[in-house]
């Protein structure tokens, strides 16, 4: 494979926005675990009212906030946002008009890599098993 292959455009292996699953940083812990149980996601980006990417949430945020909290109950999950949990392995993003080798570099140690525009605003993801994929079958070709 040829460094030249790594500078194509990337877009073709974008998931888009409304195809994905995301949440708003402002949604209670509470409606987060029901989500998550509900699509058995286990990481997904955030984002602000906006539309702006803010990072990642996994269960295993929740999970360490929640041992964190000496008294917690699911009332209390009613009330505490998820933009106040730490993220203990945030996805780095990248611009929608990255390279490839860019996105597999990222996609090494993430499941997804995502995409912003010119104004951070979160336009969707890709999957580390498309980058695989297309290498896989450029390098059959």
């Amino acid at each position: 494979m040829y460094y030249t292959e790594f500078m194509e455009s990337i877009i073709p292996l974008l998931t888009p926005k409304k195809a994905t699953f995301y949440l708003l940083e402002n949604s209670t812990i509470r409606q987060v675990l029901e989500k998550f149980d509900a699509h058995k996601f286990t990481v997904v980006p955030l984002i602000d009212e906006e539309g702006h990417y803010k990072g990642t949430l996994s269960e295993g945020d929740i999970l360490r906030f929640i041992k964190n909290q000496a008294n917690f109950n699911l009332s209390l999950a009613e009330n505490i946002s998820v933009k106040d949990i730490d993220h203990y392995r945030p996805y780095q993003s990248l611009h929608f008009d990255a390279s490839l080798m860019e996105v597999y570099t990222l996609a090494l140690d993430q499941n997804f890599v995502p995409l912003v525009d010119d104004q951070d605003h979160y336009i969707g993801i890709i999957k580390r098993k498309e980058v695989l994929l297309y290498l896989n079958k450029k390098n059959n070709k």
